[in-house]
């Protein structure tokens, strides 16, 4: 949806500044939403000086008339060192997010008050996450839970351990962003297909068990596509399924004293949660598939409530 013009009943403004997009939304005081808008401008795309015009952009037009400054709450990769301004990390264990821990930017337009969602960093081992702890607030308020195992597949999966309402440890595995890199630019790329199979079948759920029983074997398993599909003449969409099912099963065997005897939610893209399901469930794990499409807003939401608390 485009900007539709100056409105009444706007609160504040919630943003969500990805690496390839922006997405704003309009909120009303009650937490309904006024409007949304996005565009291609994410930080991968732009420097320092365009962030605030690619927010009014989007947003300016809900802004004409208006004298007093209106809140945005941002959060994603605008708050990263090579974004708009750095906020910084918060060390867990704590909150996923916290209304006293924003970091505000200074802005040419009177009319706004940008506040940033800083992301959440653990020192040991070391890893950090930017965007996933407001997704992580999201579900925390709309399951109404304190205690959970959540899985965020993606480039980079996120795996988080909720401990009375504290992201309390977590690891991100770059599961993603190898099967691209090796499906596109190594000798594999000759030996999968563009797609694999719709739904993940006994090639996939092989390859999970081989990784699963002996991660140490995944490098060598690798090659092995490649050798299958010139003496067995491998089909493509099996080749593609191996490559995700080992990657996949290495990543839950890396992954396993987080969801090992827990629920695990999962929280992302509907095909590639899929395959996660299955290949949790195989091993006898209990997968619970998440409806993450609101849980950045809901997870906005939760900031702007509590910097209505410390205002009062």
């Amino acid at each position: 949806m485009s900007v539709s013009g100056a409105m009444t009943g706007l609160d504040w403004i919630a943003a969500d500044w990805g690496t390839s997009s922006l997405r704003v939304w309009a909120m009303a005081a009650d937490g309904s939403v006024l409007d949304h808008a996005s565009s291609g401008k994410g930080m991968g795309r732009i420097g320092k000086a365009d962030y605030e015009p690619a927010l009014l952009e989007l947003a300016g037009p809900w802004l004409e008339g208006r004298t007093a400054r209106v809140p945005v709450i941002v959060c994603g990769m605008a708050g990263a060192r090579q974004g708009w301004t750095e906020a910084a990390y918060r060390t867990v264990p704590c909150a996923p997010v916290s209304a006293d821990a924003l970091t505000r930017v200074e802005t040419d337009d009177p009319r706004l008050s940008v506040h940033i969602v800083p992301g959440l960093c653990q020192m040991e081992p070391e890893d950090v996450m930017r965007g996933e702890e407001t997704q992580l607030a999201g579900f925390l308020a709309s399951a109404g839970k304190r205690d959970a195992v959540i899985c965020l597949p993606g480039t980079h999966s996120k795996w988080a351990s909720i401990e009375n309402g504290q992201v309390a440890r977590f690891s991100t595995v770059m599961t993603g962003e190898l099967f691209d890199v090796i499906a596109s630019n190594s000798i594999l790329r000759h030996s999968v297909g563009e797609t694999g199979h719709a739904e993940p079948g006994p090639a996939f759920l092989e390859a999970v068990s081989r990784a699963l029983a002996r991660p140490e074997t995944v490098t060598a398993g690798l090659f092995s596509i490649r050798a299958r599909s010139l003496l067995r003449d491998m089909s493509a969409e099996d080749g593609r399924d191996t490559l995700s099912g080992l990657l996949i099963g290495a990543e839950l065997a890396g992954t396993r004293s987080q969801w090992q005897g827990h629920p695990v939610h999962l929280i992302g893209a509907d095909a590639l949660v899929t395959r996660y399901v299955a290949a949790l469930k195989q091993n006898g794990a209990d997968p619970v598939i998440e409806d993450g499409s609101g849980l950045t807003l809901a997870g906005l939401g939760q900031v702007r409530a509590g910097m209505k608390e410390l205002a009062v």
